[in-house]
């Protein structure tokens, strides 16, 4: 193998594949990167068993062939080449190195053989659709946030997308909770996702999606059966195994009877928090909302280190009424809404909040309460 190309396309198709792999591996094939030469392309893939990547660059292949480098190394060599340059992999008669060469820079990296590199099956496919970056990425952004980190609910460790009819249209759903709160969006359903099961796209799997969307003018093909799933985004391929699990009855979470309606200025509200928990314990962080007579008055008691209050108006005419949250989880809602008001929909001091955009109805959050 003997190929040639530019460092820049190099290292943007190295970063979009190199991070899958884990930095510490008990197989070490996994800690590798599978370069195919081929045609006037280089080929980089690499996977973790449960997750792959891989994209294709142009390149000027002198002579085809396969290897595996450590995928961390060969991203550093190449990152730190100088801005420009021609790079040059050169895999050894012997198979066991190959030299990268750039200027006056010359590497010499240990391979294993491409048989050894594993293969993440995808086939059998029951439903495909096309759907724009941007879409993907709003559905992704909305709710990956309240993804669970607790591993004994593995079900809620990733992100739920379901087609769900809503006033006789289809809608593509995603969904994501913790178990102290819940992010919904949705969107249009894309054609073909009639029938589609539902499935949880893993935590890891997301992040990598979160930054490969990140051209919104690129058209991104969905393909799913009810234990993989594939996206194809320009020339880069990402395949994923699902979580095989059973994602809660969501629905039964979201009140209906809130009849308190609190209309705040986003910033405002979001700067006033950050202010006030400020003095709260790493612990607790709990924030309290006196809501009264167009008026919230923000209070954090900390025994440890003292107190703080904000009050900033609103609009607000029903009883009064005194809630608790943590201050995490109502800054993290905060920065997903977009427009200038966030409205709350409120029933009492125990039950669960509805926060959403004024400006954007179809997305909206639930945040359990806490006692203050």
């Amino acid at each position: 193998m003997r190929v040639i190309l530019e460092r820049s396309n190099l290292l943007k198709s190295l970063s979009h594949v190199y991070r899958v792999v884990e930095r510490r591996n008990t197989i070490p094939i996994l800690s590798n990167v599978l370069l195919s030469a081929d045609g006037q392309s280089l080929e980089l893939k690499a996977t973790d068993l449960d997750l792959s990547v891989t994209e294709a660059t142009a390149a000027n292949v002198e002579q085809a062939g396969a290897t595996t480098v450590p995928a961390h190394l060969l991203h550093d060599i190449v990152r730190k080449l100088p801005d420009g340059s021609e790079v040059m992999l050169k895999l050894d008669e012997s198979g066991n190195s190959m030299t990268v060469a750039a200027g006056r820079s010359s590497f010499r990296l240990q391979c294993l053989p491409k048989a050894d590199f594993p293969e993440l099956a995808a086939s059998g496919f029951s439903h495909m659709f096309r759907m724009e970056s941007s879409d993907l990425r709003d559905l992704i952004d909305k709710t990956q946030f309240a993804i669970s980190t607790e591993e004994t609910r593995y079900y809620l460790n990733g992100i739920y997308f379901h087609a769900v009819e809503v006033d006789g249209k289809l809608k593509l759903r995603s969904v994501a909770t913790d178990g102290h709160r819940l992010a919904r969006a949705e969107i249009e359903a894309p054609a073909g996702c009639e029938g589609m099961p539902g499935i949880i796209i893993p935590r890891k799997t997301v992040g990598e999606l979160q930054k490969l969307v990140d051209d919104p003018d690129v058209a991104v093909t969905v393909e799913l059966s009810d234990t993989k799933i594939r996206f194809t985004i320009g020339a880069i391929v990402l395949t994923s195994k699902l979580i095989d699990g059973t994602f809660p009855d969501y629905q039964r979470v979201i009140p209906t009877g809130n009849d308190k309606e609190l209309v705040i200025d986003r910033q405002s509200f979001s700067a006033a928090v950050d202010r006030v928990s400020t003095v709260s314990s790493e612990r607790g962080r709990a924030v309290k909302l006196s809501i009264a007579d167009s008026q919230v008055t923000l209070t954090v008691n900390n025994p440890d280190s003292g107190s703080a209050t904000e009050e900033i108006p609103a609009g607000y005419e029903s009883d009064p009424i005194e809630i608790g949250f943590n201050a995490r989880y109502l800054l993290d809602v905060a920065g997903q809404l977009s427009g200038s008001d966030a409205k709350f929909l409120l029933a009492d001091a125990g039950s669960p909040t509805i926060i959403q955009d004024t400006s954007d109805t179809a997305t909206l959050y639930v945040l359990m309460p806490m006692r203050v």
